[in-house]
């Protein structure tokens, strides 16, 4: 006789992941869905709560083939909490099989905007190259190239951009999910730092980049930096790729991702001129002025007679003063 279960939402998600785990996804789904009225019932407000157990519930669905409810329950779970990693892998994995790929590209493309070392994200759709082979195209790719045509990435729907807000939520999840995020985001990054593009992903940075460019001329930013992410996902050695992307975030006023941004650039130019001065354009916007005149300096010693850059060093001067 099956022990007595406890009546209270933790209670019935326990014996629910329980299930899950023993692989009894039907009887998971019904422990979930009992937590779930249970919540409504007692008129429980608990978003983050909710959410999970639609997202659970979604697991259930899409392991019994069931993907049209998996992809409402995460629809469901991110109503509530926007941009959560594991409905937003599990909706595009139910997209993906259901051959719904733009809307899987879309999901894919959010998911490493929060985490760009997630494996089922990378595999979904980054080209990738077996030693001693050409490059091979993503089975993402490949698909959205086969039902859309080459001009597949114009035909797409839009791709959120993710807040920082999200990025720091994840970020201080104490979860053994994110233990094992840091272990292979510290493994992604070796990976990539380590990784010599193809020419052929050069040349699709290039035009990334250059589409990029185009939606910055016409002040459609939140854009642009969707384009140079996609660039810098071929190709992360070109330095103006950063700076630019900086210029996007130093407009949106995401400080901080404007320094990251700059700091890389750097890291592959020392003497990128636009990279130092949006770095400290962005220093000063967060009150950093000793990093902000910093790097004023190291660009007037390349530029001496650079107009924009002395006057932003009287401002910054007077903030020290």
């Amino acid at each position: 006789m099956a022990p007595k279960l406890s009546e209270s939402v933790h209670g019935l998600r326990a014996a629910g992941n329980q299930s899950f785990r023993n692989g009894q996804f039907s009887e998971a789904a019904t422990l979930y869905s009992r937590a779930l009225q249970l919540m409504k019932a007692q008129g429980t407000s608990d978003l983050e709560e909710e959410s999970v157990l639609y997202s659970n519930r979604a697991a259930c669905y899409f392991k019994d083939g069931n993907c049209r409810d998996c992809i409402k329950d995460c629809t469901s779970a991110l109503a509530l909490v926007p941009f959560s990693m594991k409905p937003l892998l599990r909706r595009a994995s139910a997209y993906e099989a259901l051959e719904k790929y733009p809307l899987a590209y879309v999901d894919y493309k959010t998911v490493l905007q929060i985490d760009d070392s997630v494996k089922a994200a990378l595999e979904g759709i980054n080209s990738w190259k077996p030693p001693g082979y050409p490059a091979c195209l993503s089975r993402m790719t490949r698909a959205l190239m086969n039902s859309l045509g080459p001009e597949w990435r114009l035909k797409l729907p839009s791709i959120p951009l993710v807040p920082v807000s999200a990025q720091k939520r994840w970020d201080s999840l104490p979860s053994e999910n994110h233990k094992e995020k840091a272990k292979s985001k510290s493994k992604e990054t070796t990976t990539s730092k380590n990784k010599v593009p193809s020419a052929g992903d050069v040349e699709r940075a290039r035009v990334l980049k250059e589409e990029g460019n185009e939606l910055v001329k016409k002040g459609n930013h939140k854009k642009a930096i969707e384009k140079y992410s996609e660039s810098l996902s071929f190709s992360n050695l070109e330095s103006a790729t950063y700076s630019n992307r900086a210029l996007c975030y130093l407009v949106l006023k995401q400080y901080k991702e404007a320094v990251k941004d700059c700091t890389e650039a750097l890291k592959l130019d020392g003497k990128n001129v636009k990279a130092l001065y949006r770095r400290a354009q962005a220093y000063k916007a967060l009150k950093d002025y000793k990093s902000s005149f910093a790097d004023i300096s190291s660009l007037l010693q390349i530029e001496p007679r650079n107009g924009p850059a002395q006057k932003l060093k009287q401002e910054v001067n007077q903030k020290l003063n």
